[in-house]
């Protein structure tokens, strides 16, 4: 795409560029986009000084900051102010997208419940094709066994068991060899992630946080999992997910009959 150019001629008065300043501004945010979707503005590089871009675009400062805003909004910069400033290049992750669907679920009082149904349906299919890997042994089960064993040493810890637990549950989706599916299935997992670790927060400060026989009754299930997966069984190992999921659900879901997802 060919850069904005704003025109300064008798067409272009002051009234003529406020009308117009929005859409510059976009178009100047597509073009810096593209460039940080397509890695030529890699994640953790600084965009051009705003003089540069300036010069590059011809276009106002107010249209550039705008631009600036826009992009910052998508997740892709974080601009820093002062003397040492500037804007930062964020690649697109799948946390960013968890965090704008659960904006979105939030806004639409969705039930708890309802994220947790999607999850016990998708999650599943994920573990499934973690065992259809070919490559399983050296792509899937490593990452698995490295998870379970963190949350094992952290079964007497609530928060950290917590934590990893749910990481486990993470690295089945993010393993499954489907780019679409980590990304749709990744970013409801960070929703729910980050619900759970909330629930356990309350539930470990009353008191109200699962015995320890109920956590190894989760570890039994994550090391069925890795054998199942090990063996490539792809049916067994989706009930035994389903199965698994069910349970812990069930059990955070009844101390929060009617939650619904919060920020």
């Amino acid at each position: 795409m060919t850069p904005p150019v704003a025109r300064n001629n008798a067409a272009g008065s002051a009234g003529s560029m406020q009308l117009h300043q929005p859409r510059l501004a976009e178009m100047v945010a597509e073009v810096l986009r593209e460039r940080i979707l397509t890695g030529v503005l890699q994640d953790g590089d600084f965009l051009p000084r705003q003089e540069d871009l300036l010069q590059e675009f011809r276009v106002s400062r107010p249209s550039l900051r705008e631009a600036l805003r826009i992009l910052e909004a998508e997740g892709l910069i974080t601009v820093r102010r002062g003397n040492r400033g500037g804007a930062v290049v964020h690649s697109p992750q799948a946390h960013n997208a968890g965090y704008t669907i659960g904006l979105v679920l939030k806004a639409q009082q969705v039930p708890l419940s309802d994220l947790g149904v999607a999850l016990g349906r998708l999650e599943p299919l994920c573990a499934a094709m973690c065992a259809s890997r070919e490559d399983r042994k050296k792509t899937v089960l490593p990452r698995l066994r490295a998870a379970h064993e963190a949350t094992i040493a952290a079964v007497d810890d609530d928060l950290e068991f917590t934590r990893l637990a749910r990481r486990f549950h993470e690295v089945l989706v993010d393993t499954c060899g489907n780019e679409t599916l980590k990304l749709a299935v990744g970013a409801l997992e960070s929703v729910w992630s980050g619900q759970e670790e909330e629930w356990a927060e309350r539930a470990s400060a009353e008191g109200g946080f699962p015995g320890r026989e109920r956590r190894l009754e989760g570890l039994r299930a994550h090391e069925r999992l890795i054998e199942l997966i090990e063996a490539g069984d792809e049916a067994a190992v989706a009930s035994v997910a389903l199965r698994h999921l069910d349970a812990t659900q069930r059990y955070a879901l009844s101390q929060q009959a009617r939650a619904r997802i919060v920020g």
